[in-house]
């Protein structure tokens, strides 16, 4: 197993992960939304964030849920997931994520969680 920074080589395994995962916790997308999401991930998030893979094998099995190393890289974490989502906030509680928003996300008609993450919560 390696840990190592996502390249664009990656993206289709990554997809692939992206999309298993959200089947899974959020069964809820469509099939339209979810089509639209890869796009998204692809063209905005991935360039715009600093994402690492885990490969196994020669195979790109998953990627940033790796959250001790994003914890070991950065002071502070914000993420969205879905309400509905046990498995991703049972994840993210397990870190210390801490609610600062609920919100209707209208795609989907579900309820969206922005939690934060901060190492040190006495720094200012």
């Amino acid at each position: 197993m390696e840990i190592r920074q996502y390249t664009e080589h990656d993206l289709e395994a990554l997809l692939s992960s992206w999309e298993s995962a959200n089947r899974l916790a959020d069964p809820f997308m469509t099939d339209g939304f979810i089509a639209q999401e890869k796009i998204n991930v692809a063209e905005l998030y991935l360039p715009n964030t600093d994402t690492w893979v885990v490969e196994v094998e020669g195979e790109v099995k998953g990627f940033i849920a790796l959250m001790d190393k994003a914890k070991a890289l950065h002071d502070d974490l914000e993420v969205e997931v879905f309400k509905e989502n046990l498995i991703g906030r049972q994840f993210y509680a397990k870190y210390g994520f801490e609610l600062l928003e609920e919100k209707f996300h209208e795609p989907t008609g579900q309820k969206l969680l922005r939690l934060k993450f901060t190492t040190n919560k006495f720094t200012q």
